[in-house]
């Protein structure tokens, strides 16, 4: 067999060949998505900015929530750079150490009692591996909130409460799924069964930014502890300082069964992510480490990024900052978004993680592809697709504020016109 012919790198391809590769490849609606943003190409990256095959610069306010650090931060590349030259990848027979250093770090950030960790290699994974924990402790009954997203796995799709996504792929795990908030409604499902797992986020993310009510968090895990039922906390996209706080769980002293983690534990630069128990919980695991494994979980130049995001978050105070951030943010956008009046419904968030809810879908794509032409990446919520959703980085800079203002002006200038 010849060996294919691969391009030098300094051959860079042309957009048009990268989309028609993609086309045939990866795919027409992947390829339609890329056209609606003109074939634009992200190839370098750093700190809080992307740079196109173009030059073109942006600022990112996206990423789906991974880059709190930015991107490539140099602790985690050089982390991941060197561990890359000793040994990526382990045999799994040996004991391997940089495993047992990531999660020795990652535990001393978790709220008191989760101390045990299961490494994966997505957000979905880590749902998966709640749902197994809660199966072999006779959960089988599943309870999320409508909005909440937890992954698209089989499993984890279960608990993601859309139509959307559920329907070409039933039938699923039994699932129920209550209003996000209502603390009567998840009492009634609780009360009407055998135990189950409920599986609630701090903050609906894909929801499209929506926060709790007051005592919410606390209820759940209240009703949870009353009802013999499994708690899964999923701070796959709020955890590790997203909200201005480590977790989400840690402005209501939540102690749930299982921690969802991911997202920003990769530090931006390699997928990595986490369910976090206590022991009680993890028990099954613990008995027998076979009952659920993955071949590439807990590579050690995974490990690597992980601990190292753990280490600098710490280290540069960036929950703080997040906190800081968001409060300048909120009133940014207020102020910036305030001539397009009653087209906005309401701007809100926690941290880092902030919503701009439109009157209507169509308006938060225009907003969206206006802002990408200013410089500017965001993105739309999957669960609420009239919400524009931010996640910036910890590492924004007054001129990365002000490049925030003139694009968000410029696009407000631009849909204004288009609503007249």
């Amino acid at each position: 067999m010849t060996a294919p012919t691969i391009s030098p790198a300094a051959a860079q391809p042309s957009a048009s060949e990268i989309l028609a590769a993609c086309r045939k490849h990866l795919g027409r609606g992947r390829a339609r998505l890329a056209s609606l943003t003109g074939g634009a190409m992200e190839v370098t990256s750093y700190g809080s900015r992307v740079f196109g095959a173009d030059g073109k610069e942006y600022v990112d306010c996206g990423g789906y929530g991974v880059f709190l650090l930015g991107h490539c931060h140099p602790r985690v590349v050089e982390a991941v750079v060197d561990q890359v030259t000793r040994h990526p990848l382990a045999t799994r027979l040996l004991l391997e150490p940089v495993a047992a250093q990531a999660a020795s770090a990652l535990a001393e950030v978790t709220p008191p009692g989760l101390d045990y960790v299961h490494f994966v290699n997505s957000g979905a994974e880590a749902t998966e591996t709640a749902v197994k924990l809660a199966r072999a402790h006779g959960r089988q009954r599943l309870i999320s909130t409508i909005g909440g997203y937890h992954g698209k796995t089989t499993g984890a799709l279960a608990l993601t409460a859309k139509e959307l996504y559920q329907a070409p792929f039933r039938p699923l795990l039994d699932s129920e799924h209550v209003p996000y908030g209502d603390t009567e409604a998840l009492a009634a499902a609780l009360a009407d069964g055998p135990p189950a797992c409920v599986v609630v986020e701090p903050v609906q993310g894909e929801g499209g930014v929506v926060l709790p009510p007051p005592g919410y968090l606390r209820d759940v895990q209240q009703l949870c502890a009353g009802h013999g039922a499994f708690f899964v906390l999923d701070e796959i996209q709020t955890g590790l300082g997203r909200l201005g706080s480590w977790w989400g769980a840690d402005e209501h002293d939540l102690r749930p069964d299982v921690l969802l983690v991911g997202k920003n534990l990769s530090g931006g630069v390699i997928p990595v992510a986490a369910a976090v128990a206590t022991a009680e919980a993890y028990a099954p695991f613990d008995r027998d480490p076979y009952l659920h494994t993955s071949t590439f979980a807990g590579a050690p130049v995974a490990m690597a990024a992980a601990q190292a995001a753990v280490r600098t978050i710490a280290d540069e105070d960036l929950v703080h900052r997040a906190r800081l951030l968001g409060e300048d943010l909120l009133l940014l956008l207020r102020d910036v978004l305030a001539p397009l009046g009653d087209t906005v419904r309401e701007i809100r968030g926690r941290g880092l993680l902030l919503g701009i809810e439109m009157r209507d879908e169509q308006l938060a794509g225009e907003l969206v592809l206006h802002l990408l032409e200013a410089g500017l990446l965001v993105n739309h919520s999957l669960n609420a697709h009239r919400v524009v959703r931010l996640t910036p980085p910890a590492v924004l800079t007054p001129s990365d504020l002000d490049w925030i203002s003139a694009a968000f002006t410029t696009s407000v200038t631009a849909l204004t016109k288009g609503l007249h």
